[in-house]
């Protein structure tokens, strides 16, 4: 592998678990509301 490739590598993977780290770190601050059990569903 090229430096260049190696360098596009890391930015990639960067990029995608910067992406991931940062939408668990959203999740954890501001969970999604459970949906109200409704006993009439059908």
């Amino acid at each position: 592998m090229s430096t260049s490739a190696v360098v596009m590598m890391i930015v990639a993977m960067a990029i995608v678990w910067g992406g991931l780290v940062a939408a668990i770190i959203k999740l954890r601050s501001h969970p999604d509301e459970p949906e109200p059990a409704d006993g009439d569903a059908g």
